[in-house]
């Protein structure tokens, strides 16, 4: 019998393909919790676990990890690679849900609608105090365009936005296919009015959005990261705000989660949520049906399609 552990919190109905074989035992406990590690051929995580090469070497039978969602970062893959374990995503079944968080944090910062929310709720009236800015005739910049900053892309321009877009393999094919005119990095830094970063987490990604970058943006600019953490530097984005440089931030992911740097998050100019934008009912079950069929595909020996390492 093929063992598979889910040790975060994955809706039943995504779990189905598993749950309704007569080949696979199924187990919802957190990794942590669990004594007979050694006996799971398969562990299933969203982004809670921290699947290290201490967990994997508790699992010697461990075949395949999958992850219910795009980023792998949580995941030791190079671990996982030298001892021979599989590592899967899912990374269609969120982009929808994080491409419309992006919008709701970019409309949420240019109109201020939290500072609104939290005023009227003491009970004030002061209009005045919350003039905003329309997302009409503004560059945006997408930093990175896979498929999430590809539909960032397509939402803008319905708002009559004026695209650029960055990314290492971009062509003019690709980013006029959305929308978009590809740019370099330098030129969306010059010219957006907010800047939106959608790459993974990498060594070459981390603080991308750093002191040096943010000098060369223009005065004003907003800056929107829905993507992970340390991509945007928090410690260079406050001292920038500070000084008006960086008219207004949203925030998705932290360096820390929850978020260490509460002097950022106590802002006026930051409008901030908890790591939620692929939060969605619908994202969740997706993600989880494609990662549950990987799951079952490995198990009966067929191919699987999302492989990362």
């Amino acid at each position: 019998m093929f063992r598979v552990l889910v040790s975060d919190k994955i809706a039943k109905e995504g779990l189905a393909p598993l749950l309704e074989s007569d080949q696979i035992t199924v187990v919802e406990k957190n990794v942590s919790e669990v004594d007979d590690l050694d006996s799971y051929h398969a562990l299933l995580v969203r982004s809670a676990t921290k699947v290290t090469a201490e967990v994997m070497s508790k699992m010697p039978q461990l075949k395949i990890i999958g992850r219910a969602g795009v980023g792998v970062d949580n995941i030791d893959v190079p671990a996982a690679t030298e001892r021979g374990i599989v590592v899967v995503n899912a990374p269609d079944g969120n982009t929808i849900a994080t491409a419309e968080h992006t919008f709701a944090l970019m409309l949420a910062m240019v109109r201020k609608l939290c500072l609104a929310n939290a005023s009227i709720r003491r009970g004030e009236w002061n209009r005045s105090a919350f003039m905003g800015s329309e997302l009409y005739g503004k560059t945006l910049g997408v930093i990175g365009f896979g498929r999430i900053g590809q539909e960032v892309a397509r939402r803008a321009k319905a708002f009559e936005m004026n695209v650029l877009a960055y990314s290492r393999s971009i062509t003019p094919e690709k980013a006029a296919a959305a929308g978009a005119q590809a740019s370099t990095l330098e030129e969306i830094l010059a010219k957006a009015d907010i800047i939106t970063v959608h790459t993974p987490a990498t060594a070459e990604t981390k603080g991308m959005l750093g002191e040096e970058n943010l000098k060369k943006t223009k005065p004003g600019v907003m800056i929107i990261n829905a993507a992970r953490g340390g991509i945007v530097d928090e410690e260079a984005l406050k001292r920038f705000l500070d000084s008006g440089h960086v008219a207004a931030a949203a925030l998705d992911v932290f360096v820390q989660e929850p978020p260490a740097n509460y002097e950022l998050m106590q802002m006026e100019q930051v409008t901030a949520t908890p790591h939620i934008a692929a939060s969605t009912k619908e994202a969740q079950l997706k993600v989880a049906q494609v990662v549950a069929e990987e799951v079952l595909n490995f198990a009966l020996g067929r191919p699987v399609k999302n492989r990362v390492n």
